[in-house]
């Protein structure tokens, strides 16, 4: 390491240097003192297929940064690459891992605004963007051995994949059930959260966790490379539909690069990625009038998570005929009823989720104001629904364009849902490219600061809601919305009265 003022990482014994990407990178490298940084050819000395992913990302993004640059994008092109090596970041710096974790997503995110709005107003070569979101996709796959931070669900993953492999109902015992307690192992169930619970996942999320603990065992290279997978399709479905609405494709780099969708999926392995690209292709499908198709994805998108439920009415007032309007609801509903039909005769495979959808509140803004007042967990829920059903009737029957009704039916569920958990903001995020949604963008940066709870929680063991943490993360949001719904840019908005006042 660097004795002086300024820090050069590291990554290999022959003192290869790994980032040196542009001049705004090396700067924020010296914010750092030496001691936050290590060797990872010493950190991972039995490793040498991380260090050569290490090593090829860095000399690859030096490579193609230096080729992109030009002058009236140079400021642009410095701070994607500040974005992605700050991520990196998490890989090399020798902190406690849940607060670099925190700290970089945090930081990353405020970036990501910036790059967003440059996205909107610079025009780019195709090879610039794919390059870039090629870079975006070699730091997801960076992660793809890595243990997860923030959040532990995966050890659930790995234990419902378990079971299943034995040939138990996942849904018939909890983990700590006394029956299962020859499969116990140094790992499972005793790093999976909620032990005395039984699982709260649907079935076609239970053949995943089979699929990756075939792959991996014990381990979460499994589940992330599968994951990865469904990003690449996540990513396909969204150049498929905007090559349709003939959008240009520099808005792919909104979904390339948004640190949530690397740290939710890449880091933490969150199972709602496998359930993005299901529902994107349903809408995909549905615009080029193939409804059969599109029902049949959109019911496999709710045995990911429902929050498909929403589109369904839009897709019936907008078929003609009764005859595809039956379709597009038949459908979906028997795709997703059907997965439970091994199950459904020995046991309950809904009892986990009632309990969740009961109780559970985190992150939720007007769910939070409620509570607050009326101090009861179920009527705070109950009017939260109510609100959110009055707000989506008149946007269904609205003149709104369809992708347009899709962002706010789901934007609406995000405000008044008692849980939103930052990995549930990305089916807000995988709709930004194509609707290009300002309230959208900053949703998806400000969803970082969630990390504070989980930081506190695994320092300190306090799970909490934070106050101003919810007014940074939803009040610009819902100023932005009201904006949207208003045909008004509010920027544009701005600067004009500011020009009338001079």
């Amino acid at each position: 390491m660097n004795s002086g003022s300024r820090v050069t990482i590291v990554v290999h014994p022959s003192k290869i240097t790994a980032i040196r990407i542009t001049e705004i990178t090396k700067y924020f490298f010296t914010l750092f003192p030496d001691e936050l940084f290590i060797d990872p050819g010493i950190y991972f000395p039995d490793n040498k297929i991380y260090f050569l992913g290490i090593k090829f990302f860095c000399l690859f993004c030096a490579k193609h940064f230096r080729r992109m640059i030009i002058q009236n994008k140079k400021i642009f092109y410095s701070f994607c690459a500040l974005l992605l090596g700050s991520i990196m970041l998490i890989h090399i710096v020798e902190l406690t891992p849940v607060v670099s974790y925190a700290g970089v997503f945090i930081f990353s995110s405020l970036i990501f605004l910036f790059v967003s709005v440059q996205i909107f107003k610079i025009e780019f070569h195709i090879k610039h963007v794919y390059s870039l979101i090629f870079l975006a996709f070699l730091l997801r796959l960076s992660f793809v051995s890595s243990p997860v931070i923030g959040s532990d669900d995966i050890y659930r993953y790995m234990w419902d994949g378990k079971i299943q492999t034995n040939g138990i109902n996942p849904y018939l015992y909890s983990p700590d059930d006394e029956h299962l307690n020859a499969y116990h192992s140094e790992l499972l169930p005793k790093a999976v959260n909620f032990k005395e619970m039984k699982s709260i996942y649907f079935p076609l999320s239970q053949w995943i966790f089979y699929t990756g603990y075939q792959l991996s065992g014990e381990s979460v290279w499994g589940y992330k490379f599968l994951l990865f997978l469904f990003e690449l399709m996540t990513l396909g479905a969204l150049i498929l539909l905007t090559k349709k609405l003939n959008i240009e494709p520099k808005y792919l780099l909104l979904y390339a690069l948004a640190p949530l969708s690397i740290f939710q999926f890449a880091i933490d392995a969150h199972l709602d990625g496998f359930g993005l690209p299901l529902i994107l292709f349903s809408i995909y499908f549905f615009l080029d009038e193939k409804k059969v198709l599109s029902a049949l994805l959109l019911g496999l998108s709710l045995a990911i998570k429902p929050v498909g439920l929403l589109l369904i009415p839009i897709f019936f007032l907008h078929e003609k005929g009764w005859s595809g309007k039956l379709k597009i609801v038949l459908i979906p509903l028997i795709t997703f009823f059907s997965q439970f039909v091994f199950y459904i005769a020995s046991t309950n495979p809904f009892e986990a989720f009632l309990i969740f959808t009961k109780n559970w509140y985190f992150n939720g803004f007007i769910f939070n104001l409620f509570n607050s007042v009326i101090s009861n967990n179920q009527i705070s829920r109950i009017f939260c629904a109510l609100i959110l059903i009055i707000t989506l009737i008149p946007l269904y029957f609205s003149k709104q364009e369809l992708l347009n009704k899709i962002y706010y039916a789901v934007l609406l569920l995000m405000i008044f849902s008692p849980v939103v958990h930052p990995w549930y903001i990305a089916w807000i995020l995988i709709l930004i490219p194509i609707v290009r949604k300002q309230s959208g963008i900053y949703f998806t940066a400000a969803g970082s600061l969630t990390a504070i709870t989980i930081m506190n929680y695994q320092l300190y063991g306090i799970w909490k809601d934070y106050w101003f943490v919810l007014a940074i993360e939803y009040l610009p949001v819902l100023v932005l919305f009201y904006f949207e719904l208003k045909g008004i840019n509010i920027f544009g908005y701005f600067r004009q009265i500011k020009k009338e006042r001079i």
